[in-house]
């Protein structure tokens, strides 16, 4: 089955690298996203939350995408995240990542109006009638405030082609279920919690964009390879092996822990724009200590 478009399997929401006086550091970006590609990516999420989106200006949005796509060089798909809580705000973004040539948006649920499902959809119809840009939408309740439904996504699917996917950030597996059953077959669904790939992939979900997939890219791209190819017991095994670094990923708000990890491997500095603050000591030898294990039991086995 062709998909309506198809970003990859293992989309990275990737970080922000940044200096101690919290400016970017934009070599580090450039190495990271090389590290990236190197590593199982499929795509590469731009100023997503992973990237400190709301603390980033227009301006160094334009100069991470730049230099993310010095980077990749064509060897990966670029996404941006576009959203915004205020409809023209989020238009005007369409309109901006269009012009510098992305492969895609990631248009999130406005956040903290809490509109009701009418305004979704008036909010979700007026960017895709404002761009020819793929949209992937994103649902995540726990920071917007609001949920999308599963007949709303459905109905901005049949009736926007270039509404191309949706990047689910809920647990609940019955919402899963009605959006396959209602939305058209060639509408792609990612995870957007790692713990929930492959639960997801079983009710026909495919891929990820991921956080883990910083440091265990490969492995979650054979997951989801295995997954496909009919070894669930492979995969269901790596997604026991992963499952602890899953969750410790989330031990504090969304990227703290991930850019003290990257820190920890030699990749970035773990610095980040207030309001977020980094881990305590007890934290990162606490989330160090289950990296390490998980590394030590896929090499043994490696």
């Amino acid at each position: 089955m062709v998909l309506r478009y198809d970003c990859g399997e293992v989309i990275t929401a990737m970080v922000t690298p940044m200096t101690k006086s919290g400016d970017i550091d934009y070599d580090k970006v450039e190495a990271l996203a090389t590290h990236l590609i190197s590593s199982g990516s499929d795509a590469i999420l731009v100023a997503g939350t992973s990237g400190e989106s709301p603390t980033l200006t227009n301006e160094e949005e334009i100069e991470l995408l730049s230099t993310v796509k010095r980077a990749v060089a064509n060897k990966a798909k670029i996404i941006v995240g576009a959203g915004s809580n205020s409809t023209e705000t989020a238009i005007k973004y369409t309109k901006l990542a269009q012009k510098e040539e992305v492969d895609a948006i990631l248009s999130v649920v406005p956040y903290y109006n809490k509109p009701n499902q009418r305004g979704i959809i008036e909010h979700f119809s007026a960017i895709a009638e404002s761009t020819t840009l793929p949209i992937i939408l994103y649902n995540i309740p726990s920071r917007t405030g609001v949920g999308m439904l599963p007949e709303t996504v459905a109905y901005l699917a049949g009736k926007y082609k270039n509404i191309v996917g949706l990047k689910q950030s809920c647990p609940d597996m019955d919402q899963i279920t009605e959006i396959k059953l209602l939305c058209p077959e060639d509408f792609v669904l990612y995870s957007g919690d790692d713990s929930l790939t492959l639960p997801m992939l079983s009710l026909g979900a495919h891929g990820v964009i991921s956080v883990a997939s910083h440091l265990f890219g490969t492995e979650i791209k054979s997951m989801i390879r295995n997954f496909k190819s009919g070894d669930i017991l492979a995969a269901r095994n790596m997604h026991k092996k992963l499952y602890p670094v899953f969750r410790k990923l989330f031990m504090a708000p969304n990227p703290i822990p991930i850019k003290a990890a990257l820190e920890y491997k030699g990749f970035i500095e773990s610095y980040l724009r207030k309001p977020l603050v980094q881990l305590t000591e007890d934290e990162k030898i606490e989330l160090f200590k289950v990296i390490d294990s998980v590394k030590a039991e896929l090499s043994e086995e490696g």
